[in-house]
């Protein structure tokens, strides 16, 4: 058994560190098979030599973090400690934001995770992306607020968000009202993350100019879509002959995302999707690029990361 210690003296926001309840404590001795106390300002970690080190290399990250300012949540520390163990924690402590743009109450939107700034760069630099991941990880969300800032720095002349319009379990015949009325429910998200960045009062001007665009994929089909920041989501949902028919609408000076979950397919034959296709198909081209998010970047509640373990360890 080893034992190291931090020095606690002169830092006033020790709080943070244990949580509430000492549940992010609680979370590291659990996680490292350790055992953490507090004497006379000093926070002492004894057991074995790994996990000793590996949870002094925590704690020093989340010190750091809350000297920043920063206020860490149980899922916060949780991702840290998902980090933890390579090399991504020898990162600054700033390492995983990045701000994106400002909301409309102009408030920073930031990266919050390394595979959400990973995936942000991604975007910057390459002509079209695939993020590939578990509900809640921000590929959305992302992506729509990497075209806002394109679109107020004058980069795209519009934005153009798309979604195929697959029944899931539902049929849309049963519906009420016209054609425009059943697939809003569709497209409901879209809006939802648009009207958060930007306003609900801009995002309705931005609509009635035609300089925001949502629509249902099939209204791609015959257009050139140039000066333009594409964004297809639910992408695993689309055909072979869908997302050719997609990707083929690039035109100059646009950028694309696709973004999609290949757990949560929900057409007829589920090896028939264009995500999957497409990832395999396209996967070394240049200018093109694909991430994949796995569950410890789940930044939305915490409890969606334990629905989707729980899923993925009764499939098993």
């Amino acid at each position: 058994m080893v034992q190291e210690c931090i020095n606690l003296d002169g830092i006033n926001f020790v709080d943070g560190l244990f949580g509430s309840y000492d549940e992010n404590i609680n979370l590291l001795q659990e996680r490292y098979c350790v055992n953490i106390v507090v004497r006379g300002g000093k926070l002492k970690i004894f057991g074995e030599e790994k996990g000793v080190f590996l949870a002094k290399k925590a704690v020093e990250y989340i010190l750091t973090s809350l000297k920043r300012g920063e206020i860490l949540t149980k899922q916060n520390v949780e991702y840290i400690l998902n980090c933890n163990g390579g090399e991504q924690l020898s990162l600054p402590a700033d390492s995983f934001k990045e701000q994106i743009c400002v909301n409309f109450k102009n408030k920073p939107i930031l990266t919050k995770t390394l595979a959400q700034k990973i995936y942000l760069n991604l975007i910057e630099k390459n002509t079209i992306t695939f993020a590939v991941g578990p509900a809640g990880t921000g590929k959305t969300y992302i992506a729509v607020a990497k075209a806002i800032n394109a679109f107020k720095n004058k980069l795209v002349d519009k934005i153009i968000l798309t979604r195929p319009v697959v029944e899931a379990g539902e049929n849309l015949g049963f519906l009420p009202g016209d054609f425009q009325s059943k697939i809003d429910p569709y497209l409901r998200p879209l809006y939802d993350i648009i009207e958060q960045i930007i306003g609900i009062d801009s995002f309705n001007k931005y609509l009635e100019r035609r300089k925001i665009e949502i629509v249902p994929l099939a209204y791609m089909r015959g257009r050139t879509l140039g000066e333009s920041f594409i964004i297809l989501d639910e992408a695993q949902n689309t055909t072979f002959t869908q997302m050719k028919m997609f990707l083929t609408r690039f035109g100059s000076g646009s950028k694309m995302v696709v973004t999609g979950d290949v757990t949560q397919i929900d057409l007829a034959d589920r090896s028939k999707s264009g995500l999957l296709d497409a990832v395999n198909v396209l996967n070394g081209v240049e200018s093109i690029a694909i991430i994949n998010f796995e569950n410890k970047d789940i930044v939305r509640h915490e409890i969606v990361q334990k629905i989707i373990r729980a899923y993925e360890s009764s499939s098993k």
